[in-house]
């Protein structure tokens, strides 16, 4: 037990103390004129809008494959589980490359002239986080339907409810704080990608750079305060968004 709990004390400090470090070169003056320059907060926005977008579309794609995966037994269900683990398995400059490969063929070609121009464009950023996301998501979503129990639908379902009525008034409502926790960390996930993004769309600024960009083009001009002063915001952000998830989740089970 005791070695238990100091391995997981180890795993905090490993962690804490890469965190704490930052502060070594942190300047409050410079950090206050990093977060309210121009070129600063269009990163803060264009990665709070990119990853919300992402991660709504990736939502609006999981609810469903989730549900379908928690619930029923179809051809090639054990494939589609499996490709989940595809944006893990492939690094997230390589699974960026594939998309740019992709948009290199004429089905790639053609979408970009009658869709959307994805390539360094906004567009190419929520594509990148959107296909980074999307196995995270619904893999969280199907463990938040999974704790949901069957019996509950069944039971609607004699009471003449509809599969579709029984999920939206049964299955959903139970499984909220499952599916609001997924979003959040999904959101996080999507905020703080890095090598996708910049393969498809590129690192210009005040049009594609969002703030993981922002901080490797600061870090690659010896910017050494700048970048800190960036991190430690994207922290900010990320760690807020996981508290609130934590927070959730710990209701979810208590419940």
């Amino acid at each position: 037990m005791r070695a238990s709990i100091v391995a997981a004390l180890a795993v905090l400090a490993i962690y804490a103390g890469l965190i704490v470090s930052l502060f070594w070169f942190f300047d409050g003056a410079l950090f206050t004129r990093t977060l309210l320059s121009e070129r600063s907060f269009f990163s803060i926005r264009l990665s709070l809008m990119a990853a919300t977008v992402a991660t709504a579309i990736a939502l609006l794609l999981a609810i469903p494959a989730a549900y379908a995966l928690s619930r029923y037994r179809f051809p090639g269900k054990e494939a589609a589980e499996t490709v989940l683990e595809f944006p893990i398995i492939v690094s997230p400059a390589a699974l960026g490359a594939i998309i740019l490969i992709f948009f290199n063929n004429p089905l790639g070609e053609w979408l970009q002239e009658h869709l959307f121009h994805f390539v360094f464009g906004f567009a190419g950023i929520v594509l990148a986080q959107f296909i980074t996301v999307l196995g995270l998501a619904v893999r969280m979503l199907k463990a938040a339907f999974d704790e949901v129990p069957r019996e509950l639908e069944t039971v609607a379902r004699t009471l003449g409810a509809s599969p579709r009525h029984a999920f939206f008034t049964v299955t959903l409502p139970l499984a909220k704080n499952g599916l609001v926790a997924a979003f959040i960390l999904t959101w996080a996930k999507a905020l703080g990608e890095f090598g996708a993004t910049l393969m498809v769309a590129g690192s210009m600024a005040m049009r594609t750079e969002t703030l993981p960009i922002a901080i490797f083009m600061r870090l690659s001009s010896a910017d050494i305060e700048g970048t800190v002063a960036l991190i430690l915001i994207l922290v900010a952000l990320g760690l807020s968004a996981l508290f609130v998830a934590r927070w959730l989740l710990s209701r979810s089970v208590h419940a």
